[in-house]
């Protein structure tokens, strides 16, 4: 097959790359250049997509002897990563930048013009297993490493684009995948892992989101759950998310003494609810923009559901909807957000993902 290896620069896409073409496939290495302004983006051993990465892949792409090159893709990531990002946090919502990232770029750019191009398929360096069903569905299952396992992030991926996936890293634990790249030469062995949102580019998320929505739900109240007293004021709600229990600065102590966590966001009238942390727990969940891997259920399905990236799984109930899909969980969970997605499972299988637009609390 005539494969693309998408090489980050990091050591798990280089090791994905060498193993590809070891393979027998004919493999093309492409860093994606996702920064309009590089500089702005993570730099040094934490960045991802940042011009030492693009370095670094160039480096492994020559040591392992395939082409390279790379792709200017940093207008469709701004538009449909960095603004989307805003526009949740602008709405009171908490989105995951690297499910929209893996569905819109990686997944989904790439893959178009890498078809066009006449390549078969993607070689990624996640942490996934692809395997094929009896009826020659292409499954993607849990990877073998539990403690590096990607699938939460992957779980926006449809079946054209799995059936034109490769994810050569999951059936390896992350030790042996380093002690790999060593034996092949690869100068990223080791290279420490990226980390945070590639596209802030000192990791202070909060000072990001002030400088760009520093206009946009500007102030308001904080109040109380169960009384309604007004505690405290704030410079605009999308410095909290649900769940959050610092960096409230509320003057007036609980009655209890206990500490209060944030409970709502309402971004219209600018007002955040606080209480106790026992207010946080969800029993049922609202979901939108469903996106199968495979055949969408049209019955209610017993499985779990994983809330947030190497969270916990969830025995849960999926029952389809007109708008997607409702959730019941049996093993309630706690502060979870809308935005953020749901990913379903059976078993190590992957089902398909939603996004949460509604949580029901005990």
């Amino acid at each position: 097959m005539r494969v693309l290896a998408a090489m980050s620069g990091g050591v798990d896409s280089a090791v994905a790359a060498a193993r590809a073409a070891e393979a027998g496939h004919d493999v093309t290495g492409i860093h994606l250049a996702l920064s309009r302004n590089p500089k702005s983006y993570r730099t040094g051993a934490r960045g991802c997509c940042t011009i030492e990465d693009a370095n670094d892949a160039r480096r492994a792409a020559d040591a392992i002897g395939i082409p390279f090159y790379v792709w200017d893709l940093s207008d469709q990531f701004h538009e449909a990563v960095v603004e989307d990002f805003l526009a949740e946090y602008a709405g009171g919502r908490t989105p995951n930048p690297c499910l929209r990232c893996n569905e819109k770029i990686k997944f989904a750019a790439v893959l178009e013009k890498g078809l066009a191009l006449g390549f078969d398929a993607v070689a990624t360096g996640h942490y996934a297993q692809l395997r094929t069903a009896a009826d020659g569905t292409v499954e993607m299952h849990r990877a073998v490493d539990a403690g590096k396992d990607q699938s939460y992030v992957l779980g926006v991926l449809t079946q054209e684009q799995l059936a034109h996936s490769l994810f050569p890293l999951g059936d390896s634990p992350k030790s042996q995948v380093r002690e790999e790249a060593a034996r092949r030469g690869l100068q990223v062995a080791a290279k420490p892992d990226s980390h945070d949102i590639c596209f802030i580019s000192d990791g202070d998320t909060g000072g990001w989101l002030a400088d760009k929505l520093d206009d946009v739900n500007r102030g308001g109240a904080i109040v109380d759950s169960a009384s309604g007293e007004v505690l405290g004021t704030h410079e605009g709600s999308w410095r909290y998310t649900v769940g959050q229990r610092k960096g409230l600065r509320l003057g007036v102590p609980a009655g209890d003494g206990r500490p209060r966590y944030v409970l709502d966001i309402e971004p219209v009238s600018g007002t955040v609810t606080v209480g106790p942390r026992e207010a946080l727990t969800v029993t049922a969940l609202d979901c939108i923009r469903p996106l199968w891997c495979g055949a969408a259920p049209d019955a209610p399905l017993e499985c779990t559901v994983q809330l947030r990236a190497h969270g916990d799984e969830h025995r849960a109930v999926v029952v389809p909807t007109s708008e997607g899909f409702g959730v019941s969980l049996r093993d309630p969970a706690t502060g979870i957000a809308p935005g953020q997605a749901c990913v379903v499972y059976d078993g190590t299988r992957v089902v398909g993902s939603g996004t949460i637009t509604k949580t029901a609390r005990a």
